[in-house]
């Protein structure tokens, strides 16, 4: 059977497929700075005979595999590339030798697991009917995503796919699992900057000031009351701010205030609503008390929604290759992904990989510095995405 045989490959190439993660991993590159990266992968696909290899947006590649009447349907898999502006602090043979640069999200996973995948279809490719376009995207990690310039530049035409299907890992699942979810899955992402403007002086005088910390502080605790009074019980959202920037002393109240933040939700027309509002809030407080505002919403990547049709028959692919008893059900997920640009396009399926391995102390989370993955993991993220494709091709 060729899921047996996708079975047997997997596991004949896990070594190669952990080689490539570790070299990933070893040398990150930041958003839409792939380059070597970009290299690494179209040499290894050139090594596997796949010779219809596209660039675009600088840094991504998209490639082709042809089965048997390649004509006759196309489905593509995506991987992102790029890497984040962290300290690695793991002690580890492939330990970031990029100064201030990580793979703390497993992006280094998804482009070596679509490596391992187009391994495996290369080989099998006269037992399937069909296109599989593998996409090798940049900048997931940075507004305005590498998947819309992926789209802007056609890599979902030429062929066109049915469907496209990504995968990315998840360290609450441990390692052997995958999770789905059909439907509303992932939130919308909108960053926020904002300048607030007093007058500064000394700490000790502050009845001659308008102290814009004393703003940014009322303007922060008041923008809560847009999530908690104003947001529908039934829509999820998320306000919160990471970077509050008073350059001032002791004695010292600053000139200006500068915040940055997101706002995530899972609906459009509420998106736009809370938009509008949370300038409104921000400007009468700010004003209010003497200041000047600058609140700029930089809208980013839309919610993720997943094919149901495709997703279930995804689900029910991984069953067949792991067992119900290692494919879990998802929740929504406050997260953001770019690869909702590519499901505004065609219908999709984003599902999570499990990496966790809390005998082995691997539990820590993504984004963080000591983040790293159980790379049995390896084995079944090429393997289960090559056997995603072909049955999606069999549709």
């Amino acid at each position: 059977m060729l899921k047996d045989q996708i079975r047997t490959l997997a596991k004949t190439y896990k070594a190669e497929f952990i080689s490539n993660r570790r070299h990933l991993h070893a040398n990150p590159e930041l958003s839409f700075q792939e380059f070597k990266t970009s290299e690494f992968v179209q040499n290894q696909l050139k090594a596997l005979g796949i010779t219809k290899l596209e660039k675009k947006a600088d840094t991504g590649i998209v490639a082709l595999i042809e089965g048997k009447n390649p004509a006759s349907k196309t489905v593509a898999l995506r991987g992102d590339m790029d890497a984040l502006p962290i300290i690695e602090a793991n002690e580890v043979p492939y330990k970031s030798q990029q100064p201030g640069v990580m793979h703390a999200c497993g992006h280094d996973v998804h482009t070596a697991s679509l490596l391992g995948a187009a391994k495996i279809l290369q080989e099998v490719k006269d037992s399937f009917e069909g296109t599989v376009k593998l996409i090798f995207q940049p900048g997931e990690e940075l507004i305005p995503g590498g998947a819309s310039l992926m789209i802007k530049e056609k890599a979902l035409e030429n062929p066109r796919p049915s469907g496209i299907i990504g995968q990315h890992v998840m360290p609450l699942i441990p390692v052997g699992k995958v999770g789905f979810r059909s439907g509303m899955y992932m939130a919308s992402a909108d960053e926020l900057y904002i300048t607030i403007k007093g007058k500064g002086g000394h700490g000790a005088m502050p009845e001659t000031l308008a102290d814009p910390v004393l703003m940014a502080s009322h303007m922060i605790i008041a923008l809560q009351q847009v999530v908690s009074r104003n947001a529908s019980p039934k829509i999820p959202s998320v306000l919160s701010f990471g970077r509050v920037e008073a350059l001032g002393a002791t004695n010292i109240i600053p000139n200006e205030v500068k915040i940055q933040g997101t706002f995530r939700t899972l609906n459009e027309e509420w998106r736009a609503k809370a938009h509008i509002q949370m300038v409104k809030i921000a400007k009468g407080i700010v004003e209010g008390m003497g200041g000047e505002i600058d609140f700029e919403v930089r809208k980013g990547y839309p919610f993720l929604k997943n094919d149901v049709v495709l997703t279930e028959r995804a689900k029910s692919a991984a069953i067949a290759y792991l067992g119900a008893e290692n494919v879990e059900d998802l929740d929504i997920w406050m997260a953001a992904e770019d690869f909702s640009y590519y499901t505004q396009e065609i219908d999709g399926c984003f599902y999570r990989l499990g990496t966790r391995n809390e005998a082995k102390g691997i539990t820590s989370g993504v984004h963080t510095p000591t983040f790293d993955i159980d790379e049995d993991a390896m084995e079944i993220g090429a393997g289960l995405l090559a056997w995603i494709a072909i049955n999606e091709l069999k549709a």
